[in-house]
């Protein structure tokens, strides 16, 4: 699986099929990391949820897993026109290997639909390896409603974009598999949950329940 065949035209193809959608999604949570000290972006891709975040919190230190060096090279112009840079971690995360408990927050914004089940928990098991007891995780992704029409109009359109980028990126999977049942099976509880789009898109935010009380998950939705 390879984005950089997509990388030069990714940032036109969001906003022709999106809009402003998918980074209003990705920024949803943002306010949920302004006591973290150490994030780790996992799949950033062209950078638009990193750049929000140097802007927002200057001082917190961001490390972005990104294979595609052509996706990290837009995100890279990105942060300079901002100003700013980050730390980048060029490596496949089926096979990356983090130093246990090193980051207090983690991001995955439209990466854990890339995997079919078995190694969706595979990646996340690696994630959550790098996360500390008491870790924020922000996941924002597309999501399948439980029933009626919301969720024949949002199956029509995963078939769409699954064809597109098994076509365009050689993805290894058809389909999309929720994470909640990894994330939950690492220690990770739902805090916050709200829905865009009809359903279509989600941006949750997870904690891990080891040190800090959680309480009930707070379920929005936007538009």
């Amino acid at each position: 699986m390879s984005f950089d065949r997509i990388a030069p035209w990714y940032d036109w193809a969001e906003r022709c099929t999106a809009g402003p959608l998918l980074q209003r999604a990705r920024v949803t949570w943002l306010d949920d990391l302004a006591d973290r000290r150490h994030v780790l972006s996992a799949g950033e891709g062209h950078g638009r949820f990193a750049a929000a975040l140097r802007q927002k919190y200057p001082d917190t230190a961001l490390t972005c897993l990104e294979q595609s060096r052509g996706m990290a090279a837009v995100a890279d112009r990105r942060l300079a026109r901002a100003g700013t840079t980050t730390c980048w971690i060029h490596d496949d995360a089926t096979r990356w290997v983090p130093t246990p408990a090193s980051y207090d927050a983690i991001a995955t914004h439209f990466f854990l639909d890339c995997f079919d089940p078995a190694t969706l928990s595979d990646v996340i098991a690696r994630l959550a390896d790098a996360a500390t007891d008491d870790a924020v995780w922000l996941v924002t992704d597309f999501a399948l409603p439980p029933a009626g029409p919301r969720r024949w109009r949002a199956a029509v359109m995963h078939a769409v974009m699954y064809r597109c980028f098994r076509w365009a990126t050689d993805l290894r999977t058809d389909r999309l598999t929720p994470p909640d049942d990894d994330l939950r099976a690492r220690g990770f509880v739902l805090r916050h949950r709200r829905e865009y789009s009809w359903g279509l898109v989600r941006a949750d935010v997870w904690q891990r329940a080891t040190v800090r009380a959680i309480g009930s998950c707070k379920h929005t939705s936007g538009i």
